[in-house]
């Protein structure tokens, strides 16, 4: 429902509605609402609500400018009704403590009967309240208008964002601005929870690599399934199925959250709570690992070693995809070093398929029958990065375990060690990486005697690590000995053409992965992903399909599983070159159509939208639309 006018006929069934439950529940002579929470009950409610305040601090602290004399309020509150903020037209500031509608108050319809904010909350739409409307006699000379606010992901409300002023400043489009301004939050939200899930699966990233047996199904701070290892699915699949559960799939489990804690409790009975790992970083829940172990004791082949033989024959490039002239480029280069043992170095973005490139070039190169061991040198502390590179010797420090450790640059021994991230490297770990290469010998931690070792290196990065020599920032004579050659991989952004193929090869792998046919993919959808930007390349590209196949149940996809930020338009742009804020672009939208309506008469919009005229010029300059006024007139 997109708002209603407040004569019709369905708003009024919906008022009827809202005072038949509040009869005899509420005292209709109620002059405000019950008295706010104060001190530590007040600390309370606006902590719980941290992120939501955050979400909504642009939204909010706009509406100081663009309610100023216009006799409203601009209202925030919880999923409960709780009064988390105000801001608005000074002028209203007694009237509104009159009614306590102020922070820690409730407005709930169960305690202040009909109301915009607490009426929207009951039947999770907006709606508009105009004066004798209201239930309770005290707020009888109001007029408001709410939208609920919904948590992107599971649709869940969890706010509402409120317009509210005397019955005098009635405006009929205080609802469409409510809606705006609770569809920003809504959007913010969503590139909240985008980049908290990138932060969650860059720090799963070397897990759901790692060689194993286990099974490992990451989830969101939401309790959505993410992201999978190859072997997740046919683990779940036995463990569900030895408990008589013969149809669950990875999307049916959600991890259960408690007050910020999981609930095991409420998960499966084939789960057991110790293997669920909460992932906190820098004291904020980003998600949880839950890790399905292997209790199989037949020993498999590695997935290389299974793979059909008309598989393992093929070109390793071949797996590369992408048809744009830059990559193949990159692709023609990759093929013409891979015969070399010299050091490779690839540069590109984070996420463009460093790791793929550098897979593919050890299965073309004379190390192919070596391991492959790959290390991503940022996500180390410097002290577990050293033990990781080097190995030890039993008893090297306190807690080295038992016969020592082998470290990547010996398991790399006749075959390729791949550094990603080298860049992130501490720098006065380089000399010995750099005493490694130049004398193709390593000393573990606590040993004297060096281990000769023989391998090529590949190292990737993402910075300049020419500039960051010259800034003392990393060694020269290393950057020269890892960068005897270079490969620089194109962003995705370069090369959108190649989107499509790339989608629906991601997507393969996606329901190979889930067990599930394979999604169809809309044209529509598939030009909204060319007009997105792609800063974190194929990797992004791939957790947004990941995701919107998990919520779209493996059905076609289309524009609508598209998470929020990737459905807007490019923010426009105020005259300082800074993108409007969300409230900003609301109101510009708002006086738009009220000019539009007016065919251009700005005493009759200035009118229509409750301001001055002197007023509405005034927002027309700061929005960046006089300029444009002959053309609004048209």
């Amino acid at each position: 429902m997109k708002g209603q006018d407040t004569g019709s006929d369905a708003l009024r069934r919906l008022i009827d509605d809202s005072w038949r439950r509040c009869h005899g529940a509420v005292d209709p002579g109620r002059n405000s609402a019950p008295d706010p929470v104060m001190g530590d009950a007040l600390y309370d409610l606006l902590t719980d609500n941290d992120e939501l305040l955050k979400a909504s601090s642009g939204v909010i602290a706009a509406a100081r400018d663009f309610l100023f004399e216009t006799g409203t309020v601009m209202v925030l509150t919880d999923a409960t009704g709780g009064v988390l903020s105000v801001e608005g037209d000074n002028s209203l500031r007694d009237r509104t403590e009159a009614i306590h509608l102020m922070p820690g108050a409730n407005w709930s319809e169960q305690a202040c009967g009909t109301n915009a904010i607490g009426t929207a909350l009951e039947i999770g739409q907006p709606i508009q309240i105009h004066s004798a409307e209201h239930y309770c006699s005290g707020i009888k000379r109001w007029s408001c208008s709410a939208s609920v606010i919904r948590e992107p992901s599971s649709g869940a409300i969890i706010g509402a964002i409120d317009i509210s002023g005397l019955s005098a400043s009635y405006s009929r489009h205080s609802l469409s601005l409510a809606i705006t301004a609770a569809g920003r939050i809504e959007n913010r939200l969503a590139q909240r929870d985008l980049k908290l899930r990138y932060r969650l699966l860059d720090h799963c990233l070397d897990r759901l690599r790692a060689p194993g047996r286990d099974g490992i199904i990451v989830f969101d701070r939401t309790g959505a399934p993410i992201k999978t290892n190859e072997r997740a699915a046919e683990l779940m699949a036995e463990l569900a199925k030895s408990h008589g559960d013969h149809h669950m799939a990875i999307r049916d489990l959600t991890m259960p959250w408690r007050k910020g804690r999981i609930a095991p409790e409420n998960m499966p009975g084939w789960i057991d709570s110790d293997w669920i790992e909460p992932v906190m970083l820098d004291g904020q829940r980003l998600g949880a690992v839950l890790v399905l172990p292997d209790r199989s004791a037949v020993v498999r082949r590695t997935a290389q070693r299974d793979l059909p033989a008309a598989e393992q024959c093929r070109d390793p490039f071949d797996r590369l995809i992408g048809g744009a002239p830059s990559y193949r480029e990159a692709v023609r280069r990759a093929r013409v070093l891979a015969k070399s043992p010299a050091p490779v170095l690839l540069l590109g973005e984070t996420g463009v398929g460093k790791d793929a490139f550098a897979q593919a070039l050890h299965e073309s190169g004379p190390q192919a029958d070596g391991p492959f061991i790959a290390v991503n040198c940022g996500g180390f502390s410097r002290e577990l990065l050293t033990s990781e590179l080097f190995g030890y010797a039993e008893g090297a420090f306190t807690g080295a375990r038992r016969g020592g450790m082998i470290g990547k640059i010996e398991a790399a021994n006749g075959g390729t060690l791949f550094l990603d991230e080298i860049g992130e490297m501490p720098l006065d770990l380089q000399p010995h990486l750099l005493r490694v290469l130049e004398s193709n010998e390593v000393y573990r931690i606590g040993e004297n005697a060096p281990r000769k070792v023989k391998l090529r290196l590949i190292a990737a990065t993402n910075r300049d690590l020419r500039t960051a020599a010259a800034e003392g920032a990393f060694r020269m004579d290393l950057f020269y000995r890892i960068a005897v050659t270079t490969l620089e991989l194109p962003p995705l952004r370069d090369r959108t053409e190649d989107l499509p193929k790339l989608a629906a090869h991601l997507l393969k792998q996606i329901g190979k992965r889930y067990d599930s046919p394979i999604p169809e993919t809309s044209p529509e959808l598939l030009a909204l992903l060319a007009r997105h930007d792609w800063p974190g390349n194929i990797r992004e590209l791939r957790n947004v399909l990941e995701g919107m196949f998990l919520e779209s149940g493996g059905g076609p996809l289309g524009p609508e599983h598209l998470p929020g930020d990737l459905r807007q338009p490019a923010p426009q742009l105020g005259e300082d070159g800074a993108p409007f804020t969300p409230l900003q672009q609301a109101e510009r939208e708002t006086i738009l159509a009220a000019i539009a309506r007016n065919r251009g008469n700005l005493t009759s919009a200035a009118r229509d939208l409750g301001i001055a005229k002197s007023t509405l010029y005034v927002r027309l300059e700061k929005l960046g639309l006089k300029d444009g006024l002959d053309q609004l007139r048209r």
